[in-house]
């Protein structure tokens, strides 16, 4: 039956891109839950279908487009991924990731794609997140696969079903590991346990950021720490983004225990640093103010609308041109979710290029990191700071259909790129802020990832009641920001579409992405309990029990036992469980690639049919 044109939203300003649509949404809530509430939020109408399946389906339709079909599972197969030059030796197209065979829940998902490894390195040991975050990233991730189909349908392509799952989001959340492990050289600094939080003379548990060695060396010395300690202290400290640990010397921590927080707070007031003190989830609680995890504010008297390049449903975004002036992971990231949908990617750099590009450790001599995030991008060069800087990214802005970017809150505006300066140029223009704090929250500290975590109560909801709070050093907040930023970039060229060419701001933030991440704890009130998804040693590695089956499972005495082993007894009582797969290079052969300079790289986040 042939479709109805799109219904056109330019008469009503506040239309939201999903208004007049219909989804139906069945599964379970733990892979559904974000993939209804996201599409609630931007307008459709929502109806959960019964259904106990071990997947999640949503079918999204009316206002004369669809029907679009998403399907969210556990794990599903994965084929190469598009950035990938080789595939692994002994790689089945199509086939399972490792270990994809045992995920049937967060927990598993968590083991079997490295989450559990990388979050565990603080300690030592791999844990497992006390927040669903492989559940959560998944369902964003139907959610831009649902959108990038609409808006191909709206620029008069076609849209094909959308496939995505647990595994596949846990493994784009650890890409940038897995890039390091799989590198030419070795790290800049080394994997062990540590790092911080730290904790103060009366009690005070808080998180510490600086990105300036002089004020991190002024602070130490404030609190009277060794020289010799704050030197070597400062290179663990400046990659824990990198490496998610940072084993510097225990003569830090005795500096901060000797000091009241009172005098740690004028110590980083004087130095330039920043301190954050960890807030539990009913403080978090108490402050929350229930906004969305992104806003859309369409400008602009619109215009006509420029289809070039007609998407094909494999590349739902072909035509779309995406500038982008992102550092580190947030802007980056969802900039290169943007340019696996079709988009061309267009990055802005100083002069010189990305300082990142040498980040250690490198493949072919360029960060491998830094691949993980901008592979398949052009470069442009252009200083911000001058006024032929500016005028060089007017001129690319006005070809653009997104300019996204991450910059320090009110460097926009004092340069004169802020969403009302660039509409003079582009009125069709989709403006694209990806902040730490979106404004939301007076008084908030340096807007990075683990301040973030610490503000939010991240740090308590992702250990058990038996572990002291402490954000976890891997960049969750980062990744998932990216993720969120990358979905409202789509609603909004969405919105744009159905609203006649008009521009639209698009602004998401860390902060936003905390709040998804920490939602049902919130709800709950309180932690999880002791040992939540700990996983067992073995005799050789780890195993971790499903999530429905943990306390039976530790019944079982299976330190003795090799991992496999260890999974196969739990089998036979009718209990599940998955190898944790503590070393990163254990997912390389059978699913992950390598790119044309020899860097890893994870398979794509959807598949579209």
């Amino acid at each position: 039956m042939t479709q109805a044109a799109p219904q056109d939203l330019t008469a009503r300003a506040g239309a939201r891109p999903l208004d007049a649509l219909r989804c139906d949404i069945g599964g379970p809530p733990g892979l559904t839950g974000v993939v209804e509430a996201h599409l609630r939020l931007l307008g459709a109408h929502t109806t959960r279908q019964d259904g106990t399946g071990g997947s999640g389906r949503a079918v999204l339709g009316g206002g004369g487009f669809g029907p679009l079909e998403a399907e969210v599972r556990w794990a599903d197969p994965v084929g190469p991924a598009r950035d990938a030059v080789t595939a692994p030796a002994g790689a089945t197209p199509g086939g399972p990731a490792p270990g994809a065979g045992s995920v049937h829940d967060e927990a598993t998902a968590q083991a079997a794609t490295g989450v559990m490894a990388v979050h565990g390195r603080r300690d030592g040991a791999p844990r497992g997140l006390g927040v669903d975050y492989t559940a959560t990233a998944a369902g964003v991730l139907a959610v831009q696969g649902l959108l990038a189909g609409l808006v191909a349908e709206a620029r008069g392509g076609t849209a094909g079903r959308v496939t995505t799952s647990a595994v596949r989001a846990g493994l784009l959340a650890v890409s940038q590991y897995v890039a390091a492990e799989g590198a030419d050289e070795g790290e800049a600094a080394p994997l062990a346990p540590g790092g911080p939080p730290f904790t103060s003379a009366d009690g005070v548990v808080f998180e510490l950021e600086t990105l300036d060695p002089g004020a991190w060396a002024a602070f130490w010395r404030a609190l009277g720490a060794p020289a010799d300690a704050l030197r070597a202290g400062w290179r663990p400290f400046q990659f824990r983004y990198a490496t998610a640990c940072a084993p510097f010397p225990e003569a830090l921590h005795t500096a901060v225990r000797g000091a009241d927080w009172s005098r740690i707070q004028a110590a980083a007031a004087a130095s330039g640093a920043e301190v954050c003190a960890l807030r539990t989830l009913a403080e978090r609680a108490a402050e929350h103010d229930h906004a969305p995890p992104w806003t859309l504010t369409p400008y602009g008297p619109g215009g006509c609308l420029s289809h070039r390049h007609l998407p094909v449903p494999e590349r739902p975004l072909a035509g779309i041109t995406v500038l982008e002036a992102g550092r580190r992971i947030q802007a980056p990231l969802a900039a290169h979710l943007l340019r696996l949908l079709g988009a061309d990617v267009i990055r802005v750099e100083p002069p010189g290029g990305d300082p990142l590009r040498g980040m250690p450790p490198a493949c072919g001599g360029v960060s491998a990191r830094w691949l993980a995030l901008n592979r398949g991008k052009d470069a442009v060069e252009a200083d911000i700071k001058s006024p032929s800087g500016r005028r060089r990214l007017r001129d690319l802005v006005a070809d653009a259909d997104v300019f996204l970017h991450n910059w320090a809150p009110g460097k926009a505006a004092q340069l004169a790129l802020d969403a009302e300066d660039l509409a003079r140029v582009n009125p069709g223009l989709v403006y694209a802020y990806t902040s730490g704090w979106a404004g939301r929250i007076d008084g908030a500290p340096m807007g990075t990832d683990f301040m973030v975590q610490a503000r939010t109560a991240v740090g308590e909801a992702v250990r058990p009641a038996d572990e002291p709070p402490a954000p976890s050093l891997m960049t969750l907040l980062d990744v998932l920001g990216g993720l969120l930023g990358a979905e409202a970039v789509l609603a909004g060229l969405l919105l744009r579409e159905r609203a006649g060419g008009r521009g639209v701001r698009v602004d998401s933030s860390l902060l936003g992405a905390a709040d998804v991440l920490v939602g049902p704890a919130l709800a709950r009130g309180t932690r999880r309990p002791a040992g939540f998804r700990r996983p067992l040693a073995t005799a050789d590695g780890w195993v971790a029990p499903g999530d429905g089956c943990a306390a039976a499972v530790g019944a079982y005495d299976v330190r003795g036992l090799a991992t496999a082993d260890a999974v196969r007894l739990l089998a036979s009582h009718g209990l599940r469980g998955a190898a944790v797969a503590a070393d990163l290079g254990a997912l390389f052969p059978g699913a992950v690639g390598r790119d044309g300079h020899g860097a890893p790289v994870v398979p794509d986040p959807w598949s579209f049919g």
